[in-house]
């Protein structure tokens, strides 16, 4: 039945009686009515869900047919290729999967489209997704996927124990240090290696301290020294007691994702993308997700996902528009959850009882989502996360000082914001 939605769905957008409005209308550039075959550029499946979603739209849509082009897991090296690509104006990419950061930059910049709003349902998906996508009052991509950081936990062994999921810092700290030395289990780790996600892991910390990092117009860095001393100890502290183990200074989401499957980790942060592989593994049913802990009660988690975005050089910009509208629609949606277990950007969704049912952890996840916060909206974030991750990385592998570091680091992201990285 699901198959049967998305692909009526498909064939309602062409034939323009879709819930998303009429015909496509001209986006921007020379390419604006070409159609004829596409790529979608996207960071490497991991879940292997999107050729049985591509396979949907190509049996229905010959002429038009989706060409997968995977890039690289991390999120700076999708980016870096993508970037060679639009500087040398390549007409090779038509859409792109977007970190949702990079849309102000992308958009600054020239490389890719804006959109119709009117195209697309955007009061019903969560608001906190749809913001990622607009830059300066226009739209210019499409919400895919959401992200949200959850904790996961063993619960069997907090079970055994008589012990709740820790909701601050101390009681993370207390459970994973006393029960990773009772069970012989690593205590905790996120991703922290240095690459974008340790500066996610550092602006969930200062976030969940209470503090910020840049005003909402990018134009002042508003990072209280304190707070970051505080958020970054918290990092800090855990690898030199020990209950973050050395080996979490090389993780990346896929390392974090196995050694908690292999059942070498209490406590890992992660996304929510990483729940359906550990139901097969050695923790199936051991383990939970609850949202991360923060300095003194529940933390915010940085939001994350992917847009959908036109290139501004591609030549089939038409067939790149009914593609996003068609694979951003509700049955896909759905079908995104539950073949990739990636969160969908639609709302009701998550109070849907059926995938409940299938994916529990859905309610907390849309609370993490809608308390999440976003990473600076700049066009210059790729240097100013380049400056977080290299100062914390500092901290974490080097042993500088936190006030050293927390101190250099709130001038080289003021220098980043006035000279435009």
């Amino acid at each position: 039945m699901v198959r049967r939605g998305c692909l009526l769905l498909a064939t309602l957008l062409l034939a323009g009686c879709s819930g998303f409005g009429g015909e496509p209308g001209p986006a921007q550039g020379d390419g604006t009515g070409g159609t004829g075959p596409i790529t979608l550029a996207i960071g490497r499946d991991t879940t292997a869900y999107l050729r049985p979603l591509l396979d949907r739209w190509n049996q229905t849509h010959p002429a038009e047919r989706v060409t997968l082009l995977e890039l690289p897991e991390a999120a700076d090296e999708q980016r870096a290729q993508m970037v060679a690509n639009l500087q040398a104006h390549s007409d090779r990419y038509d859409v792109l999967g977007l970190d949702v950061v990079w849309t102000a930059e992308f958009a600054d910049a020239g490389w890719i489209v804006p959109l119709d709003r009117g195209l697309f349902p955007m009061g019903k998906l969560l608001r906190p997704v749809v913001d990622t996508a607009v830059y300066r009052d226009r739209l210019w991509a499409v919400p895919f996927t959401s992200n949200a950081g959850l904790l996961y936990y063993r619960s069997d062994i907090l079970k055994k124990e008589h012990l709740k999921p820790p909701t601050t810092w101390a009681e993370l700290r207390d459970q994973a240090k006393r029960l990773g030395k009772k069970y012989d289990i690593g205590g905790y780790a996120g991703q922290f290696l240095t690459y974008e996600g340790l500066t996610v892991n550092f602006t969930e910390a200062v976030h969940s301290a209470g503090g910020t990092i840049l005003s909402s117009d990018a134009r002042t860095v508003t990072m209280d020294p304190e707070t970051a001393r505080t958020a970054l100890s918290f990092l800090a502290d855990g690898l030199k007691e020990g209950w973050i183990p050395q080996e979490a200074l090389a993780y990346k989401e896929e390392e974090s994702r196995l050694a908690f499957q292999r059942g070498e980790l209490l406590f890992t942060r992660n996304w929510p993308h990483a729940y359906g592989p550990a139901t097969h593994s050695a923790v199936a049913g051991k383990f939970q997700v609850t949202r991360l802990p923060g300095r003194t009660g529940p933390g915010s988690s940085t939001l994350g996902g992917q847009n959908l975005a036109i290139s501004a050089y591609s030549k089939r910009q038409k067939s790149a528009l009914n593609f996003i509208r068609y694979f951003t629609g509700p049955e896909c949606q759905r079908l995104v959850l539950a073949q990739g277990s990636f969160p969908p950007v639609w709302a009701d969704l998550y109070d849907d009882p059926e995938l409940i049912k299938r994916f529990p952890y859905l309610p907390v996840l849309k609370e993490a989502i809608l308390s999440a916060r976003p990473r600076p909206v700049t066009a210059d974030y790729n240097q100013l996360s380049l400056v977080i991750s290299s100062a914390v990385s500092s901290a974490l592998t080097l042993g500088k000082p936190v006030d050293e570091t927390v101190t250099e680091l709130k001038q080289q992201l003021g220098e980043v914001i006035q000279t435009g990285g």
